[in-house]
């Protein structure tokens, strides 16, 4: 499969096909819009596309581009049955999938996630934690790239519940990230 942003470029203009839930930037809050709204595209990493509507930025997941007239991608998900191994393969993967929507590199390469824990509760569920932090504290990003993980990670069907907790201990540096992360913003 071609990546997304091969697909779709920044500053190209596409009329939505269908309405279509999107995240609200940087609010967080899922919102609609509405088939033949023209969007401009801001972004295109991971399975997301950043694009802009009066005024305003919105995010939209890979599983809903035919909104955008592309080939919708597939919801990635798990059996019922996974161990808790693979769960966390899972997670760790869908997490390298989310992008500060301001940011051409992923959350996990960024530095911004400290662990991942996957609880068993008494009726059955699991439920996924997430430990993370922003570049800055007072950065906007973190209900979007929040609400955009948990989104992901709710993909698998054992996974009941997903917590994000955004922390700020110890704080993030540049130095959290990896070198490809580093080599792709120029910060050397």
């Amino acid at each position: 499969m071609q990546p997304l942003e091969s697909l779709i470029y920044k500053g190209q203009q596409m009329p939505l096909q269908r309405d279509v839930e999107a995240i609200s930037i940087p609010f967080g809050k899922s919102v609609t819009l509405t088939e033949d709204a023209i969007v401009s595209i801001m972004q295109a990493k991971g399975s997301t596309v950043s694009v802009g509507f009066e005024g305003r930025m919105f995010l939209i997941e890979g599983s809903d581009l035919d909104a955008l007239g592309l080939e919708a991608l597939p919801r990635p998900t798990l059996p019922e049955d996974a161990d808790d191994e693979a769960l966390e393969r899972f997670v760790w993967d869908q997490l390298r999938t989310c992008y500060d929507p301001e940011i051409p590199v992923n959350i996990v390469d960024l530095g911004l996630v400290y662990g991942c824990r996957i609880e068993h509760l008494l009726s059955g569920e699991r439920v996924v934690t997430v430990r993370m932090t922003l570049t800055a504290p007072g950065c906007g990003m973190g209900d979007v790239i929040a609400e955009d993980a948990r989104r992901k990670i709710l993909g698998a069907k054992p996974i009941s519940r997903v917590h994000i907790d955004i922390v700020f201990d110890p704080p993030w540096s540049r130095e959290m990230m990896t070198e490809e992360a580093r080599l792709e913003l120029g910060l050397f």
